[in-house]
């Protein structure tokens, strides 16, 4: 079901520091996300979404954006991409990101996209003029394999298509990366897939990957993730819960080995393992003014 919504905000303030992404506010465009994959934390019942498969667009969203940014005294950068992809299919319809990037742009605001589609890629020359302050792009994977991904992620793109798409940005001069994470204990946490995502990444010009060698489980998202286990995997459910019970930290097993085969991988390839961030600043209204003139 789609439906069309009022909101009464529209960006919200990141708890700082964030040393993952440098967030200084967050926005999420849509409620709820089409590709739902079956390891989203974004179902847990502390998110109050009663059925994660339904989007609700946030018709008002940009005449909220348009209103909010010229009063913000603070410039940092603003995320995409929190609690749901904000280039899921709805977006070829809607263009919610693609338009408010464009009053970003104006407004000369810095921002991160998070996201596991390259339908990102029509927004590239908007992208490479907010890039002139600060812009990425970072591309959730959690596996290289395409028939893999067909199961966790079965809405996404697949992988390879992400890849691609890396390899677009780059090219175009945006920074642009990977978030390795969740990786799914039992299903992906082999040196084999860690070594090919890391592998893809340098051959495709991703310049940082962000990783997290496990996932997270608590009320609402486990019960949705063991119905899709014993339909897909069959009998791994009863090892998450021998191991994990109901915690909510799913750390994988053999994470030590991981981390230390992909910080190495990283390192000969010359992979960033954190991101560059972009530092708020005081907005100076008197020089933005101008240049908005100017424009």
């Amino acid at each position: 079901m789609i439906k069309e919504i009022r909101s009464k905000t529209i960006l919200n303030h990141v708890k700082q520091p964030d040393t993952w992404f440098g967030l200084k506010y967050n926005m999420n465009l849509y409620r709820g996300c089409q590709h739902q994959c079956i390891y989203c934390d974004s179902r847990s019942d502390c998110y109050r979404i009663e059925n994660f498969a339904d989007i609700h667009v946030k018709v008002n969203a940009l005449e909220l954006l348009e209103d909010v940014l010229p009063r913000k005294r603070v410039r940092g950068t603003i995320g995409f991409g929190s609690m749901n992809d904000p280039y899921m299919p709805i977006e070829r319809e809607y263009k919610m990101t693609g338009r408010a990037l464009e009053i970003i742009a104006r407004h000369r605001f810095p921002v991160h996209i998070l996201t596991k589609s390259d339908l990102v890629l029509r927004d590239v020359d908007i992208l490479r003029e907010i890039g002139q302050t600060y812009a990425a792009v970072s591309f959730t994977v959690t596996t290289a394999d395409d028939e893999l991904a067909a199961k966790v992620e079965p809405g996404a793109p697949r992988p390879s298509a992400r890849y691609t798409a890396i390899g677009a940005l780059a090219k175009a001069g945006i920074a642009t990366g990977i978030t390795m994470m969740p990786i799914l204990p039992f299903l992906e946490d082999t040196v084999e897939n860690i070594t090919q995502i890391v592998t893809l990444a340098h051959e495709n010009g991703a310049s940082y990957i962000l990783p997290a060698f496990g996932m997270t489980l608590r009320a609402g998202s486990r019960e949705y993730y063991y119905d899709k286990l014993d339909q897909l995997f069959p009998g791994l459910k009863a090892k998450y819960q021998r191991r994990y019970g109901n915690s909510y930290e799913c750390s994988v097993k053999n994470w030590k080995q991981l981390n230390d085969g992909f910080r190495e991988r990283c390192e000969h390839f010359g992979i960033a393992t954190k991101m560059p961030i972009f530092q708020p600043e005081k907005v100076n209204k008197k020089v933005d003014n101008r240049q908005m003139r100017l424009f």
